[in-house]
């Protein structure tokens, strides 16, 4: 019997294969490394926690795939993991892929620095300008890489574009969904064929473990399992329970961080301190074709101050809400400067040339109060000037 499509809100608490053990309602933490032998007869087929095939990591493949609309599922020990995992299963010594040209700083430097060492070249594409990318394609071309919502300027690529690119070159269109979450946007029932997530951030939305995960089509999950196998990236058990819980509250979460974050969004746009506020659902920011695929705009949201440096110093110590912190995605709001976190890995001449700025702002809102985040940060700008 088929089963019934069910509302996302009800997937997030029994979506997926779930198996049942001792009765238990909730699944027990397997806090197993080996596994008794019981005949099989491929290597991928033991029973090891290496192999990410323990029931805790089951369950969650499952789970993940059936969130994101995919065949299959694959969950690993970091963001960057199941992006390495999922680009090595593509590309190799003498291929090329496209990207756009603003990226999470680690993904950016992944591209820039290691892949070049292993024979791997990538050129990085403007994601709002689909006639500009042929002329990136070499017969060499193997994928196009795009963030659903850029990190950190809050940008929506031509995404709509960007998958008929992929089909009629016969390119892999893989997509980062970290931002949006499955809640506001699903990529694979929109023509991605590849959809990784840092489940640190949004998915976990506890800021208690790192873990990454990739979903697609069951063939290509194995051919990234198998690169995961040899990189080590595999996820332990006890952070597997902690990342299925809270993917039970994930729709909560992210239905009030969606607000909260546009009504922050109209507030700092219309503040004397502030030079620019990225925010897609904010009125006249961003491009309204992508947009209008998305059912929410999520919780984050960067801005400019005026005033510089030291503008950004005087308002990070004033704050008393927010945390000054990297990461995002909490329940908690966390602040930060990309410049000297997410991106202080690139030069300031490559910061500058993505629009990353000293005096940019990243806000990852939390689950706090809205008008309590308001009066704090309108505090605290004021504060800033000086």
């Amino acid at each position: 019997m088929e089963k019934p499509k069910r509302d996302i809100q009800t997937r997030t608490i029994h979506g997926g294969d779930v198996e049942r053990y001792g009765d238990a309602v909730i699944l027990p933490i397997f806090q197993s490394s080996t596994y008794l032998y019981q005949g099989q007869t491929e290597y991928e087929a033991l029973r090891y926690i290496r192999l990410n095939n323990t029931p805790n990591h089951r369950v969650l493949h499952s789970r993940l795939a059936d969130l994101e609309s995919g065949e299959a599922g694959l969950v690993t020990a970091s963001g960057m993991a199941a992006i390495s995992a999922a680009l090595l299963a593509v590309v190799a010594n003498g291929d090329h892929m496209i990207a756009q040209g603003t990226l999470y700083g680690g993904t950016y430097d992944l591209l820039v620095r290691d892949f070049p060492d292993w024979g791997i070249s990538c050129d990085f594409a403007n994601p709002q300008d689909p006639e500009s990318w042929e002329s990136l394609l070499r017969p060499t071309t193997k994928l196009f890489y795009v963030e659903t919502v850029s990190n950190p300027l809050m940008q929506i690529p031509d995404l709509g574009a960007v998958t008929q690119f992929c089909r009629e070159h016969g390119l892999l269109a893989v997509t980062d969904n970290t931002f949006a979450t499955p809640v506001n946007f699903r990529p694979l029932e929109h023509g991605f064929d590849v959809v990784i997530h840092s489940c640190t951030k949004y998915l976990n939305g506890h800021t208690d473990i790192v873990g990454g995960a990739v979903i697609g089509k069951a063939e290509f999950i194995a051919r990234a399992n198998r690169r995961l196998l040899h990189l080590g990236g595999c996820l332990d058990p006890h952070a597997c329970f902690l990342l299925e819980r809270g993917l039970k509250t994930l729709v909560l979460r992210v239905h009030h961080q969606n607000r909260s974050a546009l009504e922050i969004s109209r507030f700092l746009s219309k503040h004397p301190q502030v030079e620019r506020v990225n925010y897609p659902g904010l009125e006249g920011c961003g491009d309204e074709r992508s947009k209008s695929l998305f059912e929410g705009f999520g919780g984050m949201l960067s801005f400019e101050l005026r005033g510089g440096n030291e503008s950004v110093h005087r308002f990070f110590s004033t704050l008393t809400i927010p945390l000054v912190a990297p990461s995002l995605g909490g329940v908690e709001t966390l602040i930060t400067q990309p410049a000297v976190t997410s991106h202080s890995a690139l030069s300031t001449e490559e910061r500058e040339s993505l629009g990353i700025r000293d005096s940019l702002v990243r806000l990852s809102v939390g689950i706090e109060a809205t008008a309590d985040l308001i009066a704090d940060l309108g505090h605290a700008l004021d504060a800033s000037a000086g």
